[in-house]
């Protein structure tokens, strides 16, 4: 199990990564759609915009799995790890709806991303520590 909490931790962050990845593909589609003379409208997506959202909802379910996993493993501070992934991933979908009402919200929703990798990297570092095994007399 600790393989797959240590895979799944990794998932997200690489996950996460391309989050990235696909809304600076969105942002920079915009803008070079817009000065091809697109109108850009309420009904207007792209590819990166399109990937943003769908990875989104794939990375919530990860996040949940993950946590359910996390209490089948041994790894030191592993639940506490998966917690606060998950709850980081709940605080990212509520960033993102508010910040459609408040765009400079979006800032936020960017650095939480950030903090979804880090927490994720630090459980997988965590998850590929060996475990100190008692000492055994003989």
């Amino acid at each position: 199990m600790r393989a797959t909490y240590r895979v799944l931790a990794s998932a997200i962050a690489v996950a996460v990564v391309l989050q990235i990845a696909s809304i600076a593909l969105a942002g920079f589609t915009i803008a070079s759609d817009a000065e091809d003379g697109a109108t850009i409208g309420a009904d207007y997506t792209n590819f990166g915009q399109s990937y943003h959202s769908i990875a989104g909802t794939a990375i919530a379910l990860v996040a949940l799995i993950f946590l359910i996993v996390s209490f089948l493993t041994d790894v030191p501070r592993g639940r506490m790890l998966a917690g606060i992934v998950l709850g980081l991933v709940v605080v990212q979908f509520l960033l993102a709806v508010v910040s459609f009402g408040l765009p400079a919200l979006g800032v936020l929703h960017g650095i939480n991303g950030l903090a979804i990798a880090g927490v994720a990297g630090a459980a997988s570092r965590r998850a590929s520590t060996t475990v100190a095994q008692p000492a055994t007399s003989a």
